[in-house]
């Protein structure tokens, strides 16, 4: 891998931090981004540094467009090149019907899930395509099995951000595919993070786990694993492809 470098948003905890322990694993430098969980992230960065990796901490807000300009600098500056993006960052809302959604509520979800997403690989593309000097790289979007399911009765803002991330994924990879990037998604199921208590109901993994035809939630490994293939030289021929990590839900 070299000394190739990896940003991650979201990765103080879940699938973003098991993404940055693979990533490491596999011999990447890692940014590690994060919002406001500055303890998860330095905890993060402190695990893949004693295990031998240059990682760094960098804290952001993706639903910000200066925020994400400043976060790809910082990046560039402290490791001086940014070879892969993984837009992992996103926030759902609490369990309810759309009938009940505030303006509110649905423009915080769009501007974390779909506007930050755009916009940091906006800021990839200008820093690894050929087109602008680069020497290409990889972006994996990380999706939702809810884009194509519809989330209804729980969160259907959040179904319809991912379903805006499948098409950014599709439409991103056919326009920059000949100027050295590839770009794909990862479309989890139900898996065990910390997400699930953000919508008001810890116990959501448990209770749908008998809709997988496998009989049980995933585990953000199982979705690291899928995110670094796609960012691996293993997957040099798969771009706008949406890779479902789901137990067949």
């Amino acid at each position: 891998m070299d000394d190739k470098v990896v940003l991650i948003t979201g990765a103080s905890r879940g699938i973003g931090a098991a993404t940055a322990r693979l990533a490491a694993a596999e011999a990447w430098r890692v940014a590690v981004n994060y919002r406001k969980d500055l303890a998860g992230a330095e905890a993060v960065v402190a695990e893949l540094r004693r295990a031998g990796a240059d990682a760094e901490a960098f804290c952001a807000d993706v639903s910000l467009e200066a925020d994400i300009v400043g976060l790809f600098d910082a990046v560039a500056e402290r490791f001086g090149r940014i070879d892969a993006l993984v837009n992992n960052a996103g926030v759902t809302a609490p369990i309810g019907r759309l009938e009940d959604y505030s303006a509110q509520r649905v423009e915080q979800v769009l501007r974390s899930n779909v506007l930050g997403p755009i916009l940091c690989c906006r800021e990839a593309v200008r820093r690894m395509s050929t087109r602008h000097g680069g020497s290409g790289g990889a972006i994996v979007n990380v999706s939702s099995a809810a884009s194509r399911l519809g989330s209804a009765g729980e969160y259907i803002d959040y179904a319809a951000s991912k379903g805006a991330i499948d098409t950014l994924t599709l439409g991103l990879a056919r326009e920059v595919a000949a100027e050295g990037i590839r770009v794909n998604a990862v479309r989890p199921g139900l898996i065990n993070t910390s997400i699930h208590a953000s919508s008001g109901e810890p116990g959501r993994v448990a209770r749908l786990a008998d809709s997988v035809p496998m009989r049980r939630g995933g585990e953000a490994e199982e979705v690291a694993a899928a995110i670094l293939w796609l960012l691996s030289d293993a997957s040099s021929f798969c771009t706008g492809s949406l890779l479902d990590v789901s137990g067949g839900r």
